[in-house]
């Protein structure tokens, strides 16, 4: 399926594709015209405070598209056999990059449902997952969110997420922000992980892709081997969400294998500032371009990495690719906050 957007932003013209094949693996296309490297200067120096308080506003203005859909008839269609997208999402998206593209029109923008526009030369580059969980969304179950989070090379900077909680007839929200060296709050109060110490102790939660390869059925077995000596594993289908229950002490440990930029950008920087540790599965340093993730309240994450890395150093071995994936044509990943 090809999912596309053209944005014309000033001198910045890009045109984007995300294609998913039968397999499941995605990949994004896209050409951007010139855009001057001074204009672009200009672009990369804004206080981490302004970023957040625009992050907010956006996903805010998501979280209304979003509200005033539920409970409602759903116009569904499918990515893939299972994987859904709805109306709201898309129309979540176009509020919420409207935000972006107003404040930050110089900047990168990477959406969910649009795939890549914008400036891919400017230093930060925005993560949007306009919907996260549109399957529990579809189904009005209450683990689904608006994410938005800003990236400088694959490192999150500043991000919200506002998560729907409560059910039918019942609905409220909770707003998580955090920016680099600002600690993560709830609805305006501070929050933080647990301190929970044994893994026998602790909570944990994963996910499972729609792509049943090798490295979903490695994330089966350590599913399985952490049942086994945990007091419980949760699958909620919601990244942006497990983050978030992480930052304020709901679970103690999440990993994931083939996440993408939007599902992580906002929550890693949430919950990295609430405490956490965040790392790829065989302990390698995070990027949102990475293919694995292992997020832990910091106290379980040597002990997490004992059961978590072999099983991806076996998937390497194996000839699994891991590598980073869907980094923007043009987009410099390796660059430092």
């Amino acid at each position: 399926m090809l999912c596309y957007q053209r944005s014309l932003l000033g001198r910045g013209v890009l045109k984007s594709r995300i294609r998913v094949g039968a397999s499941g693996r995605a990949t994004l296309r896209c050409n951007a015209a010139p855009v001057s490297k001074e204009a672009t200067a200009r672009a990369d120096h804004v206080a981490l405070s302004e970023l957040l308080d625009v992050a907010v506003l956006a996903a805010e203005k998501g979280a209304a598209v979003v509200r005033e859909s539920l409970d409602r008839p759903r116009s569904i269609s499918f990515k893939g056999t299972t994987d859904l997208v709805t109306e709201t999402d898309k129309a979540s998206e176009e509020a919420v990059l409207a935000v972006l593209r107003r404040h930050f029109p110089r900047h990168a923008l990477l959406g969910e449902e649009g795939g890549v526009s914008g400036d891919t030369n400017s230093t930060y580059l925005w993560c949007v997952d306009p919907l996260d969980g549109t399957t529990n969304f579809a189904h009005s179950y209450p683990a689904f969110a608006v994410s938005v989070g800003v990236v400088r090379g694959g490192t999150p900077v500043a991000g919200c997420v506002v998560e729907f909680t409560g059910g039918p007839h019942a609905w409220a929200t909770r707003t998580f922000a955090a920016h680099k060296g600002r600690p993560t709050t709830c609805n305006g109060k501070p929050v933080r992980v647990s301190e929970v110490s044994e893994v026998r102790r602790s909570l944990m939660v994963t996910g499972f892709g729609y792509e049943h390869d090798e490295a979903w059925s490695a994330n089966m077995e350590l599913f399985r081997e952490y049942t086994d000596v945990c007091q419980g594993v949760r699958r909620l289908g919601a990244a942006a969400v497990d983050l978030c229950h992480l930052s304020m002490g709901l679970v103690d440990a999440y990993w994931e294998y083939r996440l993408k930029p939007w599902d992580m950008a906002a929550g890693v920087i949430i919950a990295q500032e609430a405490g956490a540790t965040v790392t790829t599965m065989d302990g390698r340093p995070f990027s949102v371009f990475e293919r694995s993730m292992l997020a832990t309240n910091s106290r379980l994450h040597q002990q997490m990495l004992e059961g978590t890395g072999p099983k991806t150093r076996d998937l390497l071995e194996r000839g699994v690719d891991l590598s980073p994936w869907l980094v923007p044509p043009g987009y410099d990943s390796t660059q430092q906050p």
